[in-house]
């Protein structure tokens, strides 16, 4: 029998994956010859006021990209966190992982409708392995 705790640091490996992905890519990377280029460069251009503070558009871009980036490396700590805590009491944690599992499920068709297949295949993954954790963490028939 599977355990909670193997699917757990497996969804804690691939959200820091992901992160790392995400941060590099994303949020680091450079945008594409062309129209990406010609895109990026108008939102540096054009700065304006917002809540007191002035910025521009690229700006507000890298903010939540890093934004999602500490999301997800702290999702990755929180998941190694929750299989040392499915070794005694897994079945309490249930719940949390199938809201963890439905936002990851929700992250994945978000990717598809606006981003690309890779991001959409590593949160369908995440999602498959919390899906597994709760599976395995289901309450021992002695119980």
């Amino acid at each position: 029998m599977m355990k909670p705790t193997l699917f757990l640091r497996i969804s804690a490996v691939l959200a820091l994956v992901h992160a790392v992905m995400h941060t590099v890519g994303g949020v680091f990377g450079k945008p594409v010859p062309g129209a990406g280029e010609a895109a990026f460069a108008v939102m540096q251009s054009n700065h304006f006021l917002f809540m007191g503070v002035t910025r521009s558009y690229a700006e507000f871009h890298r903010g939540l990209g890093l934004m999602v980036s500490i999301f997800l490396t702290a999702e990755a700590i929180v998941f190694w966190q929750f299989s040392s805590l499915a070794k005694t009491d897994a079945q309490r944690l249930r719940p949390i992982l199938a809201t963890f599992l439905i936002a990851y499920l929700a992250l994945a068709v978000n990717s598809y409708l606006y981003f690309f297949g890779l991001p959409v295949i590593t949160e369908a993954l995440i999602a498959a392995s919390l899906g597994l954790a709760v599976i395995a963490a289901k309450p021992s028939p002695s119980a």
